[in-house]
């Protein structure tokens, strides 16, 4: 059993040591001090998975108003050991869900980082749009969209 909920005192620097050491954020060069930052920026809210002994296995991070004034995806991630087994879908359906008032809600997956594009698509979301070289000279953001059924 995963439960998703808000990140606890010490959450954030794990979050940070993940992305650091996954990708796409070992491709696009973050540092742990980038990851930890923008983690912890009040205007955004950060949200753990964890199995039922509390050990994290994924987080995301989401912006009320990252995008046209809809909610935005900031930030997604799951751990190695806990990868292929659904959780990345959990943590979409309950960013979908965090913000009930959403008509739609938006994020960026870079053009190198396939499976995740795989996974937004096979979830109901949209490419509407890209970025050249917004992160990385030699890769693309992908703008994708989702209308939530609302």
């Amino acid at each position: 059993m995963i439960a998703i909920g808000p990140a606890r005192e010490n959450d954030a620097d794990w979050c940070a040591r993940l992305m650091e050491s996954t990708d796409p954020w070992i491709t696009l060069g973050r540092r742990y001090e980038e990851c930890l930052a923008r983690l912890t920026h009040p205007e955004y809210t950060l949200l753990v998975a964890r199995r039922e002994s509390g050990e994290p296995v994924g987080f995301m991070l989401l912006h009320p108003r990252g995008l046209a004034g809809s909610p935005y995806l900031a930030s997604i991630a799951v751990a190695p050991d806990a990868r292929g087994q659904g959780l990345g879908h959990l943590l979409l359906e309950r960013a979908e869900a965090e913000f009930p008032s959403a008509r739609s809600i938006f994020l960026l997956v870079s053009s190198f980082n396939q499976r995740a594009f795989a996974l937004y698509q096979r979830l109901g979301y949209q490419r509407v749009g890209e970025i050249p070289g917004y992160s990385l000279e030699t890769a693309s953001e992908i703008i994708m969209y989702k209308r939530l059924s609302r």
